[in-house]
């Protein structure tokens, strides 16, 4: 990962990228397909969350940018963090 000065490792299914600078994202990390990208957001509950983001991009695919785009910029609505437990994510 060219902007990832940390570790990458494998967690489960979830390839976390740690070391990216805080303009790469717009909350503690993003997660895309497989990788999670993030600065220092990597607890345990946090990969538990973004695990379950995993899964819905393997349920989703390439629909899944879309999808996530239209059910809004609020986690606290958003089905998909929702699904993914808003308390693990950080979001409570």
């Amino acid at each position: 990962m060219p902007l990832s000065t940390g570790r990458v490792r494998f967690v489960g299914d979830l390839i976390v990228c740690s070391g990216l600078p805080r303009w790469a994202f717009k909350r503690g990390g993003t997660c895309i397909g497989r990788v999670y990208l993030t600065r220092d957001n990597d607890s345990d509950e946090v990969l538990e969350h973004e695990g379950v983001h995993v899964t819905q991009w393997k349920r989703y695919g390439m629909l899944m940018p879309l999808l996530y785009a239209l059910a809004g910029t609020n986690p606290l609505t958003n089905r998909f963090e929702i699904e993914a437990g808003l308390e693990k994510g950080g979001y409570q």
